[in-house]
């Protein structure tokens, strides 16, 4: 039987993931803690205040800055602090709740990504928003069988976390979760999911999180090898409850 053999958040719109062994999930909710904020690109038009979907190009990100791959990050969950590291060495550390905090690591990501920035970096959050590149609050889940075939068409090595999941699957055909899984309830331990759409790709599946270089051209290539640049899909929570690595997964 199919199951969740890895679950990663991203804190950070854009930074490194973090791997978790437990969480509790809740209907209608992103994991938590999942892209809870992001680093503006200039002056955008998010406002804390009533707080609302924008574009990815709103904030730095992978698609277009490829650096922030060489970045490992750590988030403390109690007390919100983000250390962010490279190569073993601490770069930059800060609450993302604190106005010392935020400018600290803003003021580190103004030096590390000046070339690329529009305006002055800034930390943003809102409560319960966020900043996933679809509106609907929602997980991601990456069948591992679906990357291995990707590999073999393309005949080249594709690392799994290029894809930014959620809930990372093994043990299901590749391309199941389209054929079988959509449109479908999905029953994960307590959890029951709504499996509603295919993710498409964009270029920053071409980052390779391991070095940092963009080093593929994904979406063209799965364009041109299965006529559509699609891989992953989108999962509503239904039923909450907890999810852990070696959890059962399967339409109900």
């Amino acid at each position: 039987m199919p199951e969740i053999v890895s679950i990663y958040r991203y804190p950070v719109k854009g930074l490194s993931p973090e791997a978790l062994a437990s969480v509790r999930v809740e209907a209608g909710e992103t994991l938590p803690f999942d892209r809870a904020w992001a680093i503006e690109n200039g002056r955008s038009k998010f406002d804390p205040a009533q707080p609302r979907h924008l574009p990815k190009i709103a904030f730095l990100m992978l698609m277009r800055n490829e650096r922030l791959a060489a970045l490992q990050t750590a988030f403390d969950e109690k007390t919100h602090v983000l250390t962010v590291r490279k190569d073993g060495a601490v770069l930059a550390e800060g609450s993302l709740d604190s106005e010392d905090g935020r400018t600290a690591l803003a003021t580190f990501f103004d030096a590390y990504e000046a070339d690329e920035l529009r305006g002055a970096a800034r930390i943003v959050s809102a409560p319960g928003h966020a900043f996933t590149d679809t509106a609907t609050k929602c997980l991601s889940l990456i069948n591992l069988e679906t990357v291995r075939d990707i590999e073999r068409r393309l005949g080249v090595p594709v690392h799994p976390l290029r894809f930014r999941g959620n809930l990372y699957v093994d043990g299901l055909p590749a391309w199941a979760e389209y054929d079988d899984w959509l449109g479908k309830t999905v029953s994960a331990g307590g959890v029951t999911f709504e499996a509603y759409a295919r993710i498409d790709r964009c270029a920053a599946t071409n980052v390779n999180p391991e070095t940092a270089e963009r080093d593929l051209t994904l979406p063209a290539s799965l364009l041109k090898a299965y006529g559509h640049a699609d891989c992953g899909i989108y999962m509503r929570v239904i039923e909450g409850s907890t999810l852990s690595p070696g959890t059962p997964i399967a339409p109900a």
